[in-house]
């Protein structure tokens, strides 16, 4: 078993940016050399977070209504009162969505069903440059 640790870098509009990863993450399975283990596709910070969701324009406006209405940007949160930056409800909705995934693969193919892509969404109220790590463990 052996690792290997990358990254990628990007820039997001915020408020709810959705990119697809997966050619990305699928291209760094292949570069690890590996053909079979698991990726894990992580996020630092605290205002995004990633998932897995069909990227398709109707799927990703239903996932970001569903933000919307579960923590919508103009509740008051105690992160603005005490910070001012009016990002509150970003890191709500990153801390339900979580910063990582991990994917199985077998034979250098990630084992996604025919719909699923990996994706980066960003919450934060602004446009923001990210890092996304990528760790393969295989062998």
């Amino acid at each position: 078993m052996s690792i290997f640790t990358t990254s990628i870098a990007l820039s997001s509009k915020g408020d709810r940016d959705t990119q697809n990863l997966t050619p990305a993450v699928a291209n760094e399975v292949k570069k690890s050399g590996f053909c079979n283990g698991i990726v894990t596709v992580f996020v630092p910070g605290s205002t995004a977070g990633i998932t897995t969701i069909e990227f398709e324009p109707g799927a990703v406006e239903d996932l970001s209504d569903a933000f919307e209405r579960i923590a919508p940007k103009d509740n008051n949160y105690a992160h603005n009162e005490r910070w001012g930056d009016m990002n509150g409800f970003s890191h709500v909705r990153a801390a339900m969505l979580g910063p990582s995934v991990t994917i199985p693969f077998t034979a250098g193919r990630l084992l996604l069903g025919t719909w699923q892509q990996v994706v980066l969404v960003d919450f934060d109220n602004r446009a923001r440059n990210r890092e996304v790590i990528i760790q393969v463990i295989g062998e």
